[in-house]
């Protein structure tokens, strides 16, 4: 195996190095640790480490106090352990943690010194405002979330907690506000700091004060957390991407800027029958005006707002009459509809075709999901459906428990499912699944009762096909 060229080590102590030793350490007594998990083997990790190197002293020559902030690095030949605790499958990876615990992505910007160094930097950046006057408050926009902090002084521990956890909440809904002395006087008791939460206009929930302590970050940050990352948010042309990496399909309220009612009225129905879902679908509303071209797709324009729409990132489907969302259960059972495939069957087949589909199962949709986007999922009666409805390409492994050709397959499968996961490959465009054809014998029954063209083969294990758009293809593969 080869070894990092000594000309890619680092000519100081900018870069750390992490060890099982210290790792917990290290993450636990510093606000922010950005990590590159490498190997020796790996080109691109040779390639980046003298860039990592050279980021890593921009970043100390600002002067960060102690405990602000670590730049380290991972031998992840060496630390077996360390990487399959951050299921590090590629390299190299960059990865930053805040507060002690990793953030949800990895880092995918350039890679350059610059560019990592002003990540970092960015980071570091205090997203709290501060105000000098109450007036001021009288002037931010109702259109946003805003937490604000009243203290007696900048260098008090309360604010300190207060900050660390507005920052790992920074580039989500909410903005910062806080006010210091005299100016917050007239708000909290003297010599109490307090925290106040101030939703935006359309928003069902009310205003809250934090009754927790100040001093507990864990504590406080839970019940910022849910008012950053409200159960609908907004989706604009500038954070479009997070949204669609997040991996669920989205269900859309488009609506005219100025009218605030009808988001409102979404909010209110997602809120008391929709709460149950939020792990399967993503809640939005976005600005009909600034998303018309999606629009167009549903063959509407603005003068049609207010719309609901299910974005499956393969198929949009519209909410067939949007007065119908005051009805209790429409809106769920239009979600339903979609789990289900129903919504796409109705788009793509014709009426008669419809009539002799069997009734389809919607059970155990979010660990079909997660069970997707981590490897290969295990398909059975209660979730095929939705897996075939839902996804573009759907590769099944056919296989006998007990069988030493199907153990060695699902083996080679369960490689190219990380393979797969580390490409980015968005929600609805490819599963890998397998069907234990002992348990599972009812799938090929039911299958065959509407496809006659194409019978499923189980003489031999294991067997792999392939299902475009939820038929079964012509071109899959058998593997004997």
């Amino acid at each position: 195996m080869d070894n990092i060229d000594s000309s890619c080590e680092p000519t100081g102590n900018s870069v750390v190095e992490i060890t099982q030793s210290n790792i917990d350490s290290t993450i636990a007594s510093n606000e922010l640790v950005f990590i590159n998990f490498y190997t020796g083997w790996c080109s691109f990790s040779r390639l980046l480490m003298p860039i990592y190197h050279d980021a890593a002293d921009e970043v100390m020559k600002a002067g960060y106090d102690t405990g602000k902030v670590v730049v380290g690095k991972v031998d992840c030949d060496k630390e077996h352990e360390i990487a399959s605790r951050f299921n590090i499958t590629k390299y190299p990876t960059l990865q930053l943690f805040r507060n002690g615990s990793p953030t949800k992505k990895e880092y995918r910007g350039q890679r350059s010194v610059k560019a990592i160094t002003e990540f970092i930097k960015y980071q570091l950046m205090d997203p709290v405002i501060q105000f000098n006057h109450l007036k001021e408050l009288q002037n931010l926009s109702e259109n946003k979330r805003h937490i604000i902090g009243y203290m007696d002084r900048r260098d008090q521990p309360e604010y300190d907690v207060f900050r660390r956890a507005a920052a790992s909440l920074k580039d989500e809904s909410c903005l910062f506000y806080v006010g210091f002395g005299e100016v917050s006087q007239q708000i909290r008791p003297p010599g109490q700091p307090i925290v106040v939460f101030r939703n935006d206009k359309t928003s069902v929930e009310p205003d809250e004060t934090y009754h927790g302590s100040l001093l507990n970050y864990d504590e406080l940050h839970a019940w910022m957390e849910p008012k950053c990352i409200p159960l609908v948010r907004e989706i604009t042309l500038e954070n479009a991407e997070k949204f669609t990496e997040e991996g669920l399909p989205f269900l859309i309220l488009f609506h005219h800027p100025s009218d605030t009612e009808s988001v409102k009225k979404y909010k209110e129905i997602v809120s008391t029958e929709l709460e149950s879902e939020k792990q399967n679908i993503n809640f939005l509303t976005g600005d009909g005006v600034k998303f018309e071209h999606p629009m167009n797709h549903l063959k509407k324009s603005v003068s049609d707002l207010p719309l609901i729409a299910i974005d499956s990132y393969r198929h949009m489907f519209l909410f067939p009459e949007y007065k119908n969302i005051e009805k209790p259960g429409k809106l769920k059972q239009f979600l339903q509809d979609f789990y289900s495939g129903k919504l796409s069957r109705d788009l793509h087949l014709k009426p008669e075709e419809i009539n002799v589909m069997p009734k389809r199962n919607t059970k155990n949709i979010q660990s079909t999901i997660e069970a997707i986007r981590n490897g290969v999922v295990e398909i059975t009666g209660s979730n095929i459906d939705y897996v075939l409805a839902n996804y573009e390409l759907v590769l099944i492994v056919y296989y006998c428990e007990g069988d030493p050709a199907s153990a060695r397959l699902l083996h080679t499968f369960d490689n190219v499912a990380r393979e797969i996961k580390d490409a980015r490959i968005s929600y609805g465009e490819l599963a890998l699944g397998k069907v234990d054809c002992v348990k599972e014998d009812a799938i090929r029954n039911r299958f065959q009762q509407y496809d006659t063209s194409y019978l499923y083969s189980y003489e031999l294990y294991p067997t792999v096909k392939l299902f475009t758009n939820g038929l079964l293809s012509k071109h899959g593969c058998r593997c004997k």
